[in-house]
């Protein structure tokens, strides 16, 4: 067996995981935090554990989510897939941990229509006179959530000059520290011009607030309000369900699966393919709806 105590193995574990796998702060807090607690119901032996060891882990799971449960096994599978790599175990006893499965929900999706009328919201204010510098601002900030997808936080803390006039393009460096290129249509690199030239020279970010950059609440208010004047009930929207539409409406309109994972940031294609699902339900509806045989049914 290992020979090293349960904490020692869970840190050089954890170490792994943020200098090898570029996993993400939560991703690591969350499996350290689930390891550590494996090792307290089993009275420190984590590191030694038998599959009847796992099989009673399983027991003390039972009243939680599944997802909860997945996720638990999930990081003590990839603990004992390391300990054996390392050389630190000869066997790997995670076939006894369960595999639950987990049902992922499909994300919130708005249509194109949708879309059009936050635009048009958008369109409105700005043809007001005297204009006013945060109708600029609310257009270059929905114009880079929909049009290349980017998360909330990356967007609000773009620095000033992040987006070129003259480079369709940013290079992100998102979860993970992964970097990934992200394309710039040329209405947002206008919107955004236009925004900027109401920035000072001075300032850090492209989107300031205070001695800082704008929030991600303040930019989730802005969008639930714009959602509103649009006619949409505003918990149908969010940053993040901006993003959602453009991967969706990317597909939707014959974007190759690996290409739009790139430009997402997501380390696992398995994470873009609820994409396919969105997608795959709406042709069903569109059958059901459209198809001479779907109206036949619909009649009987």
């Amino acid at each position: 067996m290992t020979g090293l105590a349960d904490h020692a193995l869970i840190e050089r574990f954890l170490e792994m995981m943020r200098a090898e796998a570029g996993a993400a702060a939560n991703t690591v807090a969350a499996y350290g935090t689930d390891l550590r607690l494996a090792s307290g119901t089993l009275e420190g032996r984590l590191g030694e554990a038998v599959a009847a060891d796992l099989e009673r882990l399983a027991g003390e799971w039972q009243p939680l989510a599944r997802s909860t449960v997945a996720r638990k096994a999930a990081a003590l599978r990839r603990f004992f897939a390391f300990l054996a790599d390392e050389g630190l175990r000869k066997d790997d006893p995670s076939a006894a941990l369960p595999r639950p499965g987990t049902a992922r929900a499909l994300p919130k999706v708005l249509s194109v229509e949708d879309v059009d009328a936050m635009f048009a919201v958008i369109a409105a204010r700005q043809a007001r006179v005297p204009a006013d510098p945060l109708d600029l601002r609310l257009a270059a900030l929905v114009e880079l959530l929909y049009g290349s997808g980017l998360r909330a936080t990356e967007l609000v803390s773009l620095p000033r000059n992040a987006v070129a006039p003259d480079r369709p393009y940013l290079i992100l460096k998102g979860k993970g520290g992964r970097e990934r290129l992200v394309p710039i249509s040329d209405r947002a690199r206008a919107a955004v011009a236009a925004w900027r030239a109401h920035v000072d020279a001075g300032r850090a970010w492209l989107f300031p607030s205070g001695k800082g950059h704008l929030s991600r609440v303040r930019l989730y208010q802005l969008i639930r309000a714009l959602a509103a004047e649009a006619g949409i009930p505003p918990d149908r929207v969010s940053p993040h369900v901006l993003r959602h539409a453009f991967a969706t409406h990317l597909l939707e309109g014959g974007a190759d699966l690996r290409a739009l994972q790139a430009m997402l940031g997501h380390a696992d294609i398995a994470t873009t393919e609820i994409y396919t699902h969105v997608d795959s339900r709406r042709l069903v509806e569109l059958v059901n709806q459209r198809h001479p045989l779907g109206e036949a049914l619909a009649r009987k």
